[in-house]
């Protein structure tokens, strides 16, 4: 029992940050990067041995883990690395996996994040970062070429529902932390 209170106490610690909106980042950042090990045994237990490119997404997974460590250094960094992050990620999804997966519905999260973890001031920042998916997705996903797993025709319906509850799911984490902040500021 005392080992996950340590551990808890140091998860609070590493992603607390004087900036509610890095705060968020890095809760996201840490929720994306404790599940990165799993996105591969899912895969396997839906379409078997052919999802063994998914275990090459777990070299984004340092990148998300030192958000909250950069964010503490500078929070404008360490929001724009989630960001460039998340959306390298789903780049490196679509040519593993291919977009028949419907993998690419990542690049939601990725816009919710970039229009709400940034302010006023920062839109010279956020506005890449906002055209970054759209841009992505219209200009360099269809010209990765054929993804380096294919799977029989039934288990892409499996693995897209995957998809589409993991992105609803994590969209609806983004807004229970925003609500938190929002209603902080008694808005």
């Amino acid at each position: 029992m005392t080992t996950l209170r340590h551990l808890i106490v140091w998860y609070r610690a590493y992603t607390d940050n004087a900036d509610p909106l890095a705060r968020i980042a890095n809760v996201v950042a840490m929720i994306v990067a404790g599940n990165q090990p799993f996105y591969p045994l899912y895969l396997h237990a839906i379409v078997g041995t052919a999802a063994w490119p998914a275990w090459l997404t777990l070299l984004t997974m340092p990148f998300f883990a030192a958000v909250p460590a950069v964010a503490r250094r500078n929070s404008l960094a360490g929001r724009a690395l989630l960001l460039a992050t998340g959306i390298a990620n789903n780049i490196l999804c679509v040519k593993l996996i291919g977009a028949a997966t419907a993998v690419q519905l990542f690049y939601l999260p990725c816009i919710l994040l970039a229009a709400v973890l940034f302010r006023r001031t920062e839109r010279a920042v956020m506005l890449p970062l906002l055209g970054l998916p759209f841009a992505t997705y219209f200009f360099v996903d269809g010209k990765l070429g054929p993804p380096l797993a294919v799977f029989a025709n039934g288990q892409y319906a499996s693995v897209a529902s995957l998809h589409a509850v993991s992105v609803a799911s994590l969209i609806a984490v983004i807004g229970l932390l925003l609500s938190s902040i929002l209603s902080d500021r008694n808005v």
